[in-house]
């Protein structure tokens, strides 16, 4: 783009992680939908590919990637295919997200290392080594959680992930401004994706709320005047029972 429109995401190339189902796809959907050229990248090949395949027959464009936001040379490897493939890198969506329900005692060690690394080193890496591949007006947007604000028990792992994403979304912030890229948090209450719904069949769906309404404030955090960053901003469900 000859002159960088910071209030429309028409031809804009962004990619999103852990973009092959749930609030991801959403995103993903979305973002075509206003004109984004969208790289989904998820772990799941098939997954990504659905999604993509679901953009390009209805008029919208992208394309998908594999990728596992834990590896860093796959990082690496795709923020490159992206470029060749669409351009340019303009945001990054880092959405991808673990989590497992276990009470400290029992927890492995194992479980500690790959919630951390998926849900705080995959955004760190997507940042670090995909600014070689932005320039001024790009933006980074951090999928949050209501559990970077407050806690409850047997989620220590992902309560730590997601308050050090928080802490990672601000120190960026800070530091990124004086290049002219944008960094975000999306702080998002629960919604009903397989994120929670495959772990706990018997919650009250009508307590959460769509991922489309999420994808709406990732759309609205990307689409502010130049002059204008949203550091965070938190999207809850109206019988959010996680926040008072």
């Amino acid at each position: 783009m000859d002159a960088y429109d910071y209030e429309s995401l028409a031809d804009r190339v962004i990619l999103v992680t852990g973009g092959g189902r749930g609030l991801g796809a959403a995103i993903c959907k979305l973002l075509a939908q206003e004109g984004a050229q969208v790289a989904v990248v998820d772990v799941n090949r098939i997954s990504s590919s659905k999604v993509a395949d679901e953009i390009n027959q209805t008029g919208g464009a992208a394309h998908a990637f594999t990728m596992d936001v834990t590896d860093e040379q796959a990082i690496i490897e795709v923020l490159q295919r992206t470029v060749d493939q669409c351009g340019r890198l303009d945001a990054i969506v880092n959405n991808a997200g673990v989590d497992v329900t276990i009470g400290i005692r029992e927890m492995e060690t194992s479980d500690w290392h790959r919630v951390l690394a998926t849900n705080l080193t995959g955004p760190f890496l997507l940042a670090k080594h995909g600014l070689a591949h932005m320039s001024s007006g790009g933006h980074i947007v951090n999928i949050a959680s209501t559990a970077a604000r407050r806690a409850w028990p047997n989620a220590s792992a992902y309560h730590a992930s997601k308050w050090g994403l928080m802490g990672l979304t601000h120190a960026l912030h800070a530091e990124l401004r004086v290049m002219g890229i944008k960094v975000s948090a999306v702080i998002a209450g629960g919604m009903r994706t397989p994120f929670l719904l495959d772990r706990f069949p018997d919650i009250d769906v009508d307590l959460l709320q769509d991922p489309d309404n999420v994808a709406r404030a990732v759309k609205f955090v990307l689409t502010q005047p130049a002059q204008t960053v949203i550091p965070e901003v938190m999207v809850l469900p109206m019988k959010e029972t996680s926040w008072p």
